[in-house]
Parts: structure tokens; sequence; C-alpha cells
């Protein structure tokens, strides 16, 4: 029984192989569940839990006997030769296990010895039922946890699309509007939707497992000239200060989407420190370790804020960090790093900030310009 490796297992063994070595024909484990407050029923043959209800017809043998502390007793207001036997863990009650009948028996069901046998049989069943139930407890409850971690993502990375539609929305209401200035607003709609799509698309990749990138070929200079100038209308009072060290024709493998939420989210938790705007850094160029290691692209994302708290530097990028933010829910970091190691690249906060340039808190992204993702990404730049 301690070694039975799943709840069903250990159910069969009290309900189909004990009941078979002791000759009787019925057997029923019930389980007490401490939240519903009711037992639940496993009867041979079944393979799911279910609620016992009184008023249904019951496959629960008749018990008109009780094991307590090693002794059978037959209970007073007790139907039929069955016995009730309880199963007491550290927690208390976890279940009952109930025998049906036994053949050729008719005063005592079991001898003295065979009732000291179960009740060593009943300790042990308790303990491994406990053990089983706490198992599945804890999973029920890191469901609920990832749940509410999938809700706080998508709360945290839709707030500023959504935010810039309803702003240009709004704007489209506005009386005397030319043409270019509708045709241009309502593509920046579509642009933002679009990219809520895709974001959707991805938080479900990332709540599944993860790892998967879409890599495409990209003019870099070009790519983050549009990024810093999107980051401008999406946060409103943050203008982007840029040091684009690259050359018009240098290009490198990266999904778009994950880097632009990825610098998006460092951007806007930099807006958020800075109490609602302020300049941002970006800083991007191409380096190589050594001679001959490819090259990696480095994105450094600095802000002019009050820096990173040292008691929460050490834990950074775990989800749910976060200080000095109101409202924030301290999962933009955490998803930054999940999009940038996706792409076989690092992110670190850079403790020291260099002679002449900002005083708060500078992110530093090394990217490979060649598909090194993990396992189980998707290249699609060939």
């Amino acid at each position: 029984m301690l070694e039975a490796a799943t709840l069903e297992a250990l159910a069969r063994l009290l309900t189909a192989a004990l009941p078979e070595a002791l000759g009787i024909e019925r057997a029923a484990l019930l389980l007490w569940n401490r939240k519903l407050d009711n037992f639940e029923a496993l009867t041979p043959g079944e393979t799911h839990l279910s609620a016992l209800r009184p008023d249904s017809a019951s496959p629960i043998p008749e018990s008109g006997f009780l094991l307590s502390e090693g002794t059978l007793l037959r209970t007073r207001d007790g139907r039929g030769d069955g016995v009730l036997v309880p199963l007491m863990a550290r927690s208390g009650v976890v279940g009952m296990l109930v025998l049906g009948a036994r053949a050729g028996r008719r005063k005592m069901p079991f001898r003295p010895t065979e009732v000291r046998l179960l009740s060593v049989l009943a300790n042990r069943a308790a303990l491994a039922l406990e053990n089983h139930l706490y198992q599945r407890e804890l999973i029920s409850s890191e469901r609920m946890a990832a749940l509410g971690a999938m809700a706080g993502m998508l709360a945290h990375d839709f707030r500023n699309p959504m935010t810039v539609v309803r702003g240009h929305a709004e704007m489209l209401l506005q009386d005397g509007l030319s043409l270019e200035s509708v045709r241009a607003q309502a593509e920046l709609i579509v642009r933002m939707v679009d990219r809520l799509d895709r974001m959707t698309a991805e938080i479900l990749d990332f709540a599944r497992a993860g790892g998967r990138v879409v890599l495409r070929r990209l003019p870099l200079r070009r790519f983050f000239t549009e990024l810093a100038d999107d980051l401008e209308k999406e946060l409103p009072g943050i203008s982007i200060v840029r040091a684009l060290e690259l050359s018009e024709e240098g290009a490198g493998s990266l999904d778009e989407d994950k880097i632009r939420r990825a610098i998006g989210n460092l951007t806007s938790n930099a807006r958020d420190v800075m109490g609602g705007g302020g300049a941002v850094h970006l800083t991007v160029r191409v380096v190589s370790a050594r001679d001959d290691a490819p090259e990696r692209l480095l994105v450094e994302v600095a802000d002019e804020g009050p820096g990173v708290p040292p008691e929460i530097r050490a834990t950074l990028f775990e989800p749910f960090v976060t200080a000095r933010k109101k409202g924030g829910t301290g999962l933009g970091l955490a998803v930054a790093r999940r999009f940038v190691e996706d792409h076989g690249g690092t992110i670190e906060l850079v403790a020291d900030a260099p002679p002449g340039g900002p005083s708060g808190a500078r992110f530093r992204l090394l990217l490979p310009l060649v598909s090194e993702s993990r396992p189980g990404g998707d290249d699609a730049a060939r």
C-alpha cells in the first residue's frame, strides 16, 4: 500500500485485492473531502471519485461492526455484517474503508488475529491516503496559482495596447478630421489589435510549454528605430534617447514580437518608477566577446529613476516581484527574461551606471544574431 503510485492504485488494493484475500464480496473506500465537508466514494470498477449522496441508491455495504483501536465492536444501530474501518492519519480521519459481509461467518466477521492485521493495514492505508490527498491538493493549488499568473500576465501585457486603441478611437470621434488623419489613426488601431492577437497566442504558448520562437531576418537599425517610435506612442510621457550603433545594412534573426514585448516591458516599468514620464535610454550595438565567438546583439535599456532596491535585486526577474510601483503585477521582468532566454540570450541588471550616463536602473540584453534558441524553437528565418 505504501508503494502505490496513485490514489486509484491504492483504492484498487483496498476495494479489490484486500476483499478478495478475505473472502468478501463487496468493499468501498470513502475519502473525506475537507473542502466540501463530505465523503467521496470509490467502489470496485470505478476510476473516479463521486460524491456520496445519502438519498441515492448506494453500493456501500451495510455495516454492523466498527473496528476501533484494534477491537471489533458491534454498533448499536448497525445493520448487516459488514465492518466499518476508520482510516486515521496524522491530520485526523482521512477516510473510511467499508468491508461487506464475510461468507461463513455468523457471530463475528473476523478472528482476533485478523482484526489486529486489519488494524495494521488501516494505519498504513491512512498514511498512504494522506500523502496522496496532500499531493492532489498541491496540484490543485498549483493549477489555481497558474491561472492567477496567467490572468495577471494578460492584464499586464494588454494594458498598453488597449490604452493606445482607446486613445486613437476617441480621436476618431472628433469633428473635422482629414481623411489622412483618419486613415493614420485607423491603421494604428489595426496594428494594435493585431499585436493583441499575437500576444494572446504567445501567452498561451508561454503557459503551455514556452521555448517557441519565430525567427525572421530583420534590418536591425530600422527595427529598433520603429520600436522606439512605437514605444513613444504607446507610452505617453516617455521619450526614447537612442544610441543605435548599427549599420544600415546590418541584419539579424529575431522573434520580432517577443523582442518588442521584452523591451516594451522594460520601458513600461521605467515609466512607472519615474512617476509616469521621463527619458529612457536605448543603446544597441553588435559585440563579440572573442575573435572566434559569434556576434551578439547588445541591447541596454536604462532609465533616470531611483534604481532597483537592494532587497529585491536577487529575485528581480521572478514572477510577482515588484517595488516602487503602484498597481504593478510583478510579471513584466519575468516575461522579458522568458522571451530573451527563448532566443538563447541573457538579461541582467547592470549594477553600476557608466560615467555621465543615467543613474537609474540599467538592463542589459545579449541576443545571438543566429539561431541559438532552446530546443523546440521554430526558426522561420530560413
